[in-house]
């Protein structure tokens, strides 16, 4: 793409280029948000490592396969290139469902994209003879972060790829590609060439995520989008040319082509707000299900301090969300595999009415008790999901968006409880929930308790304050001895 063709270029390409190459974040708080998001980031891919699932995968293809200064992978002795650094990096944040979400029109997880960032900044920083357009180091990382989520965030306000069977990791690519760009020190010209190979790309359906076919594709999908988002900068860099209208151009543009003919839609401008809207998860769930469990807690008390069994005392269980949720996790029937048993809200349900304390992601596995457990199978059957119209149209609320669940049960002596309801999930910037001993601070030293003391721990936290330190001292912080399948025996696949 010639500088001279930039003025004819699609207006939403124009807009998200000038954004990263040209907006100065200010407030201090936007990078405080973006450390604590980080942190609980690399917290959920040091977590997906007691997984064989996730282990079976890292690593270069091929054995034995050095990459002089390439990516140190978090929680690994791997070194990568950075395409293959980014599908793993990416994989591992998301493989367990537990990082952090935005609700929208389309629902997604912005801390996806830090596969990209960390694995493309780390490696630019260990290769002295790469070119790059900005110093490598901690601030760096966070104002990419802060851009790449107000990117796909302001995407998932109002543009739903899911109803045109789109996976929401199309924007992945979207958000990476101009942050990479302006990150290896492209023109401006280069970055919407770039970014023009992100909507041009083939996008995936999102097939994998629901009945029938909810496989474990799901847990890397980002990785592949985080990949592709390299690879394709890394084309771009190499002279390959962009186009000036991937999405207008009749009949084989994205909008014809692919998104029914519309235009996408942009309530806010690119600022730095979404780092502060994201949800933290602190629960391992799909997170429209969030308060569905919160809710299910609220009443297992009440049963107890009645001194009611959940498994004979209850008649049957009404639930009323909102449309996203039945259109994603409302599954009756038969649950195959721990993809399945995460995106059913009746799973959730049962089993935290039935354990009394907050689910874990072992309690989706094939092995888990819960799996098997014929209670659970009898308090799904008592369920009836429906929509509540009001909780539809909050959900879609611009600037103050929820995600209620209310749950009645009714008991077999004729009784009902009162119903719980829960607006927003507790990890929400707006949510005052308290579940005892479960905070981000909690979820964080948790998460890495497996592989690094409680002083590097502290430290990991620490460093991190440090704007000026170089991206490749702080994650030489995060690299291990061993790969994690020496370490210690692994759980069983987790999806």
């Amino acid at each position: 793409m010639q500088s001279s063709e930039m003025a004819s270029v699609d207006q939403v390409l124009v807009d998200i280029v000038k954004y990263v190459y040209h907006y100065d974040i200010q407030a201090e708080a936007a990078f405080r948000r973006a450390r604590e998001l980080l942190l609980d980031a690399l917290g959920c891919a040091i977590e997906s490592l007691d997984d064989a699932g996730v282990v079976g995968f890292i690593g270069m293809p091929v054995p034995g396969t050095v990459v002089p200064g390439g990516f140190r992978l978090p929680g690994t002795a791997l070194v990568l290139d950075p395409v293959k650094g980014a599908f793993d990096l990416g994989s591992m944040i998301r493989y367990l469902d537990h990082n952090d979400a935005l609700p929208g029109a389309e629902w997604g997880h912005p801390s996806d994209n830090l596969g990209a960032i960390i694995a493309t900044m780390d490696w630019l920083a260990r290769s002295p003879k790469e070119a790059r357009g900005q110093a490598m180091t901690i601030r760096t990382l966070l104002a990419a972060m802060i851009k790449a989520y107000e990117i796909e965030g302001c995407f998932q306000i109002a543009n739903s790829f899911n109803a045109v069977g789109i996976d929401h990791t199309i924007l992945i690519k979207v958000a990476c590609t101009p942050v990479l760009s302006w990150l290896m020190g492209f023109s401006e010209d280069q970055a919407l060439a770039a970014l023009s190979q992100a909507f041009m790309d083939g996008h995936p359906l999102r097939t994998y995520r629901a009945f029938p076919n909810t496989i474990s594709r799901k847990g890397w999908a980002a990785g592949d989008a985080c990949m592709r988002a390299v690879q394709l900068t890394l084309l771009t860099r190499a002279g390959q040319q962009g186009a000036p209208h991937p999405l207008t151009a009749p009949r084989w543009g994205f909008y014809e082509a692919l998104f029914q003919k519309k235009q996408f839609l942009f309530p806010k401008p690119y600022r730095e707000e979404i780092v502060h809207r994201a949800v933290v998860k602190l629960i391992p769930c799909e997170g429209h299900g969030l308060t569905s469990v919160e809710a299910a807690l609220k009443l297992s008390k009440e049963l107890r301090s009645r001194e009611l069994d959940p498994a004979t005392s209850i008649d049957r269980i009404d639930i009323r969300t909102h449309k996203p949720a039945m259109t994603i996790i409302d599954k009756p029937g038969e649950l195959t595999s721990a993809a399945d048993r995460d995106h059913c809200m009746q799973y959730v349900v049962a089993v935290s009415l039935l354990k009394g304390r907050v689910i874990e992601a072992a309690d989706y596995h094939d092995s888990s008790p819960w799996a098997s457990d014929p209670r659970v199978a009898d308090l799904r059957s008592r369920m009836a999901m429906r929509e509540d119209a009001e909780f539809t149209k909050a959900y879609y609320i611009t600037e103050s968006p929820s995600a209620a669940t209310g749950i009645t049960v009714h008991l077999k002596d004729g009784t009902q409880l009162d119903e719980a309801v829960v607006y927003v999930p507790i990890g929400h910037p707006r949510s005052t929930n308290d579940l005892e001993g479960i905070s981000i601070q909690t979820k964080f030293v948790s998460n890495l308790r497996s592989r690094y003391t409680d002083k590097e721990i502290s430290a990991l936290q620490a460093t991190l304050e440090n704007d000026d330190l170089p991206i490749d001292a702080y994650f030489d912080m995060w690299h291990r001895p061993e790969t994690p399948n020496l370490l210690k025996e692994l759980r069983p696949h987790r999806l």
